[in-house]
């Protein structure tokens, strides 16, 4: 296969799933794995995810500038911004003092993903039975104090298989907020989250950018944005009809398929 049908292919992978409570990060790196894709330092992954931050942006480009500028006038859009800032901290200090640990020890292990799978989709079935009724039902509303507990969960992430997205919807559910609110907030939480971690890893890759790459870098980040910003607003659409029932049952199935695989030699 083709180097450039490759990474629009990766592009792709990284832009569907970068949003949807299965992590992204698992599949593109099995999605590489199965491609015989070679990402020398993890350069291609680093900067296609920056397509999907800019994705997100872009559809909430209204709301971020409207908060951007009440900074000076208007206390709710103080209080936004604060919120934000604050729920995103301690996933910067974990993944400061421990991503690269965890990459070094636990990325590319297929039993590794595959159990954060099936245990991340069993708690997100008990959280869709189980879950307290809602009080929370727009972002703006939500507490100070509940966003910062729900956006430390975005520290489980680290281990390849949790996803981001999945880690903070269920603790917003479990916390009285509402399933639409949830993943919405989520998505205000990716965008400086992923920013800190695209400046983080590229400081770590710059010295392996070459000219050479670039056209797959390109490919792969241009898909990677068109996908995510075609897929978030459905996204919202279904969580508000089904819930994330579906997700949950994918995760399972998911990861226990790559446990056979795993046990059978495949993989």
């Amino acid at each position: 296969m083709l180097p450039l049908l490759k990474a629009a292919i990766l592009g792709v992978i990284q832009g569907f799933f970068e949003f949807l409570p299965v992590s992204s990060t698992a599949h593109l790196l099995l999605a590489s794995r199965v491609l015989g894709y070679d990402d020398p330092g993890g350069v291609f992954t680093v900067m296609i995810q920056f397509g999907s931050i800019l994705a997100v942006m872009w559809l909430y480009r209204a709301k971020i500038m409207s908060v951007v500028a009440g900074l000076p006038s208007r206390p709710e859009a103080r209080r936004f911004a604060a919120m934000i800032l604050l729920a995103t901290l301690p996933i910067l200090v974990v993944g400061a003092l421990f991503s690269t640990l965890v990459k070094s020890v636990l990325y590319g292990s297929i039993p590794v993903i595959a159990v954060a799978f099936i245990v991340g989709g069993v708690v997100m079935l008990l959280v869709e039975r189980f879950r307290p009724a809602p009080d929370v039902l727009d972002v703006d509303s939500l507490p100070v104090a509940r966003a910062v507990a729900i956006g430390s969960f975005q520290t489980l992430a680290l281990v390849p298989g949790v996803s981001r997205s999945g880690g903070t919807i269920v603790a917003a559910m479990a916390m009285r907020v509402d399933r639409a609110a949830a993943a919405e907030f989520t998505f205000f939480l990716a965008m400086p989250t992923m920013a800190a971690a695209f400046a983080h890893d590229l400081l770590d890759v710059r010295h392996e950018l070459g000219r050479e790459r670039g056209l797959e870098i390109a490919v792969g980040f241009v898909m990677a944005f068109i996908a995510s910003a075609l897929v978030v607003k459905p996204f919202l659409r279904y969580v508000k009809r089904s819930g994330f029932a579906p997700f949950a049952w994918y995760r399972i199935v998911f990861g226990a398929a790559l446990l056979a695989a795993f046990a059978a030699g495949w993989m």
